[in-house]
């Protein structure tokens, strides 16, 4: 009995001092314990997301993936797997648990390794919020005394969702909902058993026991995963059986986008962190909504790489990117192959491939992510040698003429379109297969095997913009070939002489200074001497044709240089430098010097497209705009936008001749509805931004004909009088109600075609970003026959392809819209070659339309001879199109 009383006695003695010890600690580490009650109110670091106008991601941003999910959208099976593994008495302790504390214990003095973890999920909440992972016993105790004041303030289902939402798995992904994308590419509802196994096992080891590092150990924890499941009567034996037989595949998965748009995600990306801060940009699940339109974007994509990829490969074929192995060394086998591949980047359309074999007019190439290829020689024939970017070397006869084994090369899917289009997932299509009936379910068809073809990364560079005129709503941008190859935006960032592309704002200048559509300027040679430069000014025609007096809508559609200088000179240089600052042109990007008249000045595609607008509206200057709003993750609006806006009636319409003044004098604020820390604040009530008038509506109507018979020409082509203008290619649309003006600069350094349709404008631009290069010229490659376009470069044959196959889209759903005549125009009938008023009604004339008070008063003489052009009305190797002239008629 004594020894029993003294054993009590110790026992006690020991339960007092460890108490004692517990509060001790606790007291004394209490003013170091972080207050859990944040926990409540916790918001979890989750990516910033990019979408386009109508809901599709475009790019998702921050360096933690993370996928809120509530406690009901988690699977019951993952639930189980977790706590069967990590803390099968979850729902009995209060934070810690004694009883696997004392199991540890026993297993490291047994063992002398700590084979066995002691730490609850409520202890790994703990330390995944207020501790650091550092192995000290003062930071355990720290996690114990955090634990049980989380058990006190949150309930078990709660302390299980901030878990799993908050647990870090590996590969950037945090919680649950993200690593079912990152492992796996499907949401967290769609995982299989042995998957969800696979995620619950993570927590142990996450950067090495996850399918991506290795198969073998993401397998085998899997296994005790299931496992546990198994014995604590969670699963099956049928279950446990099935799922430990999936096997497991090891590749990075990531949120998908719908949309190719890498340009306009790094403008709203750039905008996020100028306007939130980074932390807020980064961290807080912010989904901003882009004014791109899914539908235009991808015809953009595909316009202007295709476009782009055609010119570079008519240029000839550059070699090899670099060689793998000589011709006399041994080749690599498969496994090296896909090794080596696997460090190449791919850029869009283009991917890194290896020659294998080389054999008569075929080639078999080993491509990343592909394996073995055949491409035949339709896919290479093109590749003849480039020498400069004006000369090109004779047609290949076989594939040994092009290729040779162990080469790396670039090859692409015959069909850009399907390789730029991202692929549709369950997840995007607007009706799921579970949502169909059985007999609305059919199977998915088989693609169609992928046709490869040789290619290369292109030289020369491109942009492509589209715009809404009436509201300035950015509908797509293209700011170059690919944004992994090269990040400079050239839609928005690359200031390019823009060509005659300027020439449509000239005419304008003139029409408001009282010239007509039938105003006659001569076509003739310019010689001026520059007594400063001790030279003579010669500005040309290009092709070198002149016509004499000529009527001015004949003028900007064959884009004559000698006109336009005329014109200009007309309208004076200050006078016409003034007036292009109504389209929004900075004064310093027009040189004053009478070479504007023939595209001196710079533009990026943007404002060329933002200028076009204003002839396509009506004569309103609207202000571009890229970032329609911006959502908090609860769907809470914390940016709207508010563009400026057309009114036509009952608002202050009075014209305006210079914009910057009036956007200082009349600015408003985009409508905020955060205050300079990211808070919610209440929005006020945000006036309208009414867009200036800046022309008439009757001169945006007069230089919009002229556009139209850029694309269309004129006269009568059974008569022989038929003309083209430079945009004629246009045509294959078959739409009258499209208009549109080429631009190339001197030496074909850049080329532009810049137009409209119905409620759009578009503007393409191909060039080099090196100016000292020019676009160049080809000659016909024998093995191509008529599919081909040879002879020097220039907007109509380098841009303007991209404009009609993005056109071809973006109008596909528009009917003709008829022509919208305004007030005070009239239309007259005049003679062709004088611009005078005519009593004939054949092809000698045609329909004017003038400004009231500007039509001609005079009529042509009967007896004046019809030759007044010649017969060679306009002869150049780009306009031999067979349509006839709109004569007044409406569409």
């Amino acid at each position: 009995m004594k020894f029993i009383k003294i054993t009590l006695v110790l026992a006690l003695i020991c339960i007092v001092l460890g108490l004692g010890t517990i509060f001790g600690f606790y007291y004394y580490l209490k003013p170091q314990l972080p207050d859990v009650a944040t926990l409540k109110d916790v918001e979890l670091q989750t990516p910033m997301q990019v979408y386009t106008h109508d809901g599709k991601l475009i790019a998702q941003f921050g360096e933690k993936r993370r996928i809120p999910l509530k406690l009901d959208q988690i699977p019951q099976e993952l639930i189980d797997a977790v706590i069967s593994t990590e803390d099968s008495r979850f729902y009995e302790h209060y934070g810690f648990d004694p009883i696997g504390i004392t199991r540890a214990a026993v297993a490291v003095i047994s063992t002398g390794s700590a084979s066995q973890g002691a730490s609850t999920i409520t202890q790994q909440l703990a330390r995944n919020f207020f501790l650091s992972n550092e192995k000290k016993v003062m930071r355990k105790i720290k996690e114990i005394f955090i634990a049980v004041h989380i058990e006190q303030l949150l309930s078990k289902q709660e302390i299980l969702e901030l878990y799993l939402n908050k647990i870090y798995l590996g590969h950037r992904s945090y919680g649950v909902g993200a690593a079912a994308q990152v492992y796996f590419g499907k949401s967290l509802q769609d995982l299989t058993l042995g998957e969800l196994a696979v995620i619950a096992g993570l927590p142990k080891a996450p950067s090495t026991m996850n399918p991506i590092y290795s198969i073998d150990r993401a397998t085998t924890r899997r296994n005790v995963v299931l496992g546990r499941m198994l014995a604590e009567q969670k699963i099956t034996q049928q279950q446990f059986d099935d799922a430990t037989a999936e096997d497991l595949r090891g590749e990075t998965h990531g949120a998908q986008p719908q949309v190719r748009a890498p340009y306009v995600a790094e403008i709203a990306r750039a905008w996020m962190v100028k306007k939130f801060g980074e932390e807020a940009a980064y961290t807080s699940g912010m989904r901003i909504y882009t004014t791109v339109d899914s539908k235009l974007q991808n015809a953009a994509n595909i316009a202007a790489v295709t476009n782009l990829v055609n010119y570079d490969e008519r240029h000839g074929y550059h070699g090899e990117e670099k060689v793998v192995w000589a011709p006399d060394a041994a080749p690599m086998d498969q496994d090296a192959l896909q090794k080596y591949l696997r460090t190449q980047p791919t850029y869009g359309a283009m991917h890194p491939a290896v020659v294998i074999k080389v054999e008569g007019k075929t080639a078999q190439v080993f491509i990343k992510n592909y394996g073995y290829q055949t491409i035949e020689w339709d896919g290479m024939s093109w590749a003849r040698r480039f020498k400069t970017d004006k000369r090109q070397g004779p047609a290949p006869k076989s594939a040994k003429d092009i290729l040779e084994v162990g080469q790396q090369v670039w090859v692409r899917p015959t069909d850009i379109a399907r390789a730029l289009t991202p692929t549709e997932t369950p997840d995007t299509v607007a009706t799921s297969d579970a949502e169909q009936t059985p007999a609305e379910q059919t199977p998915a068809e088989e693609p169609a095997p992928i046709v490869w073809r040789l290619s290369q990364i292109p030289s020369a560079n491109t942009a492509m913009v589209s715009i809404e005129p009436t509201s300035g709503r950015i509908t797509s941008l293209v700011g170059g070939f690919n944004f992994v190859h090269n990040k400079f935006n050239r839609a928005t960032q690359s200031l390019r002489q823009v060509g005659s592309s300027i020439k449509p704002f000239i005419y304008s200048a003139a029409i408001d200074d009282g010239m007509t559509l039938a105003s006659l300027i001569n076509d003739a040679p310019i010689n001026q001497w520059d007594e400063s430069a001790g030279t003579a000014w010669r500005p040309k025609n290009s092709p070198p044709n002149y016509l004499g007096p000529t009527r001015l809508r004949i003028g900007l559609a064959q884009s004559k240089n000698v006109m336009a200088v005329r014109v200009l000179r007309a309208v004076g240089l200050d006078e016409t430098r003034d007036y292009l600052t109504r389209f929004g042109f900075a004064k310093e990007n027009t040189p004053r010097s009478e070479t504007i008249a023939l595209g001196a000045g710079s533009l990026t595609p943007v404002q060329m497209a933002q200028g076009y607008s204003v002839f396509a509206n009506g004569g309103y200057y609207v202000e571009p705009f890229y970032i329609e709003r911006v959502e908090n993750p609860y769907g809470e609006v914390r940016f709207q936008a508010n563009p400026t806006v057309i009114c036509k009636t009952h608002c202050n319409n009075s014209l305006v001749t210079d914009v910057t003044k009036h956007a200082q004098d009349h600015e408003v604020k985009l409508t905020e509805l955060t205050n300079d820390k990211g808070e919610h604040i209440k929005a006020e009530h945000t006036q309208p931004r009414y867009a200036p008038r800046v022309i008439t509506p009757q001169t945006a109507f007069l230089v919009r004909e002229l556009m139209y018979s850029n694309i269309w020409g004129g006269g009568s082509w059974s008569k022989g009088t038929g003309w083209n203008g430079t945009g004629y290619r246009a045509q294959a649309l078959k739409r009258r109600d499209i208009g549109g003006k080429t631009g190339t600069t001197n030496s074909s350094k850049d080329a532009w075609y810049s137009g409209f349709g119905p409620n759009v404008v578009a503007v393409t631009w191909v060039g080099f970003d090196n100016h000292n290069r020019d676009l160049g010229r080809t000659t016909r490659n024998a093995n191509l026959g008529s599919k081909q376009a040879a002879g020097g470069e220039a907007g109509a044959k380098t841009a303007q392809p991209a404009w009609i196959d993005f056109m071809r889209i973006a109008l596909a759903d528009k009917p003709a819209q008829r022509k919208q005549v305004p007030r005070h125009i009239i239309q007259a009938r005049i003679d062709r070659n004088s611009g005078l008023l005519t009593h004939k009604a054949d092809e000698t004339s045609r329909f004017e339309y003038f400004l009231e008070g500007t039509a001609p008063t005079e009529y042509e003489p009967e007896n004046t001879s019809n030759g007044f052009y010649g017969e060679d009305i306009f002869s150049d190797d780009s306009t031999d199109g067979d349509d006839g002239e709109n004569s007044g008629s409406l569409f």
